[in-house]
């Protein structure tokens, strides 16, 4: 389990294609004090396996599903992911309660810069909407946030500086797309 709250942002080295799948390097610093293989690791929200490590980095395997659905395969070498370790049962559960399983992608309709923060219009597949639901809980590339106001099939995140510095929603714009996990806890009352 993970609390949408990211630890750092780490850069994707290479990526290997495979017979089925792909294998993600990623360089990171943070979280490599205690990571071992076998390990989970949120990476923009997708929780997967660390497959090998060095000193600064980390291999992921990717299979078809996963590729599937998320966003994933349209990194590319350079590209900027937010990571987040599995939580631990000792952790304060600063965000809200994340398994990791991107259900959808959505897309940024609309991306307002305001004083120091933003807000994000984000256009969902109408089939998830009935898990969304006004000062709820909605992850987005793994990072917790509140859905601020609902329209039709598009919600509304605000973003204050720090969410905007210190993940990589401050760099996505109008037409990227962000995984998209909705709240557990709505999806067992639904």
């Amino acid at each position: 389990m993970f609390t949408g709250i990211i630890e750092e942002l780490a850069s994707v080295t290479l990526i290997e294609k495979k017979e089925k799948g792909v294998c993600f390097t990623l360089s990171a610093n943070i979280v490599m004090d205690d990571l071992k293989i076998g390990d989970s690791i949120s990476v923009n929200g997708v929780c997967l396996t660390i497959t090998k490590r060095t000193e600064k980095e980390f291999c992921l395997d990717l299979v078809p599903e996963t590729l599937d659905k998320s966003n994933l395969g349209e990194l590319k070498e350079g590209d900027m992911v937010n990571l987040e370790r599995a939580m631990k049962l000792s952790d304060r559960l600063g965000g809200h309660i994340l398994q990791g399983h991107v259900e959808t992608v959505g897309v940024i309709l609309e991306k307002q810069e305001l004083d120091d923060g933003a807000v994000l219009l984000v256009g969902l597949d109408p089939e998830w909407m009935r898990y969304c639901i006004t000062k709820g809980s909605i992850a987005l590339d793994g990072v917790s946030l509140t859905i601020a106001k609902i329209e039709n099939n598009i919600i509304e995140i605000a973003l204050i500086p720090h969410t905007l510095e210190n993940t990589t929603l401050g760099k996505k714009n109008k037409s990227d797309t962000l995984n998209v996990e909705t709240d557990v806890i709505g999806k067992y009352i639904n």
